[in-house]
């Protein structure tokens, strides 16, 4: 440390040595650092360890498995509808996504259709899922940037599309709503009038959003340039999901791999260019502008019908094997699932996260960068614990 009255000559920051006014050199010892498990900013347990030169971050390491649960493992020992529960709280903030994955995925094996009602309810509902879930980041990473306010615009939007969940399935955030050959049960009555309620609130809602914290100048000098990663390392590091989108790489397996009756709507794919924590935001804030597009005009067209096809009452499969991905809130979801013939549970459940495929470049992304933007990069890739560990 220098002398009281000493001035130092150089910043800290550089790694350069430090020379007072009497011309002896001072060492910067590089330092390590806890960042969680504990800690509000890490959006669950998850644990980082630091190395700082200064106050600048010189590496990274990760640390996870604290809310490992087991949930592949559970799936190989319940029924195929009864994994679903499991799913719920793996992907605790796009549940009804997750559902819509693995029920393809069962499908698929299965040789199972799909009524076209049942198809179009569960667009509806997973894309208000998708809101819900940039919801959470919205407010999250405003309070990430020093914002509290953003948590408040963020709960008002995501309770009323929760009001809706329970509306439709009883339930707010564990839904168990979506079925193998379609769904649990059919909408209630005054469905479409709550969707369009909630269509109008979302409007003014991210309009609001917008106006609150994307021209913010504290907003904007805290996250632009900030934890940038280029196009060729995001896709080397198997990024998916606004963290790729924002490097400029329109990959959404929406639209590379349509699923589902996706391929019947007219919507966009936002990208960035900079790939930094700024585009990022602003990535997810448009995704949800493109959502309320794609159930403007699911309902529209929202068919009568069955909404479930033709399944037994014990679901049994052939021996096999299936993969099914989709593009849930973080990015490419996939369910991989190994059958027995005539079973009724799955001999083997693999999920493909993207949370923890996109934690991969996290050092990536810190390095380099001040200490405090730590928490900025973190959030800015918006991952889920439970889907990173399952």
């Amino acid at each position: 440390m220098a002398m009281i009255g000493e001035t130092l000559t150089e910043d800290l920051l550089t790694g350069a040595p430090v020379v007072g006014d009497g011309g002896q050199e001072f060492d910067t010892v590089e330092m390590t650092i806890n960042m969680g498990p504990q800690h509000p900013s890490t959006h669950g347990v998850f644990r980082m360890v630091l190395q700082l030169e200064g106050e600048r971050i010189r590496g990274v390491t990760p640390h996870i498995g604290y809310l490992h649960r087991g949930a592949e493992k559970l799936g190989e020992a319940s029924s195929y509808v009864e994994v679903i529960i499991h799913l719920d709280r793996t992907e605790y903030l796009s549940a009804l996504l997750s559902e819509q994955c693995y029920c393809m995925a069962v499908e698929k094996l299965a040789n199972l259709e799909v009524p076209e009602r049942a198809e179009y309810v569960r667009i509806i509902l997973g894309e208000f899922t998708r809101m819900v879930s940039h919801c959470m980041f919205y407010g999250a990473f405003g309070a990430d940037a020093g914002a509290t306010t953003p948590f408040a615009y963020a709960f008002a939007l995501r309770e009323e599309i929760q009001q809706l969940f329970e509306f439709v399935g009883g339930a707010r955030m564990f839904p168990n709503y979506f079925r193998p050959g379609g769904l649990k049960e059919d909408v209630p009555d005054g469905f479409e009038k709550k969707v369009r309620d909630t269509l109008a609130l979302a409007r003014r809602s991210i309009d609001d959003f917008h106006q609150l914290l994307s021209e913010n100048e504290i907003f904007l000098a805290r996250t632009r340039g900030v934890a940038t990663i280029t196009a060729e390392e995001a896709l080397n590091w198997g990024l998916s999901g606004p963290t790729l989108r924002s490097t400029g790489l329109p990959i959404d397996v929406r639209r590379a791999e349509p699923y589902s009756i996706y391929d019947r709507f007219d919507f966009e794919i936002p990208v960035g260019m900079t790939g930094d924590c700024y585009e990022r935001y602003m990535i997810r804030l448009e995704e949800m502008r493109q959502s309320i597009r794609i159930i403007d005009q699911a309902l529209k067209d929202l068919p009568d019908g069955p909404i479930l096809g033709n399944v037994p009452k014990s679901l049994r499969t052939p021996a096999g094997e299936v993969y099914q991905r989709i593009e849930n809130s973080r990015g490419d979801f996939g369910v991989y699932i190994v059958s027995e013939q005539n079973k009724m549970e799955p001999y083997r459940v693999k999920y493909r996260s993207p949370s923890y495929c996109n934690l991969q470049a996290l050092g990536k992304m810190m390095i380099g960068n001040y200490i405090a933007d730590a928490v900025l990069a973190l959030g800015s890739v918006d991952i889920v614990l439970g889907e990173v560990d399952r």
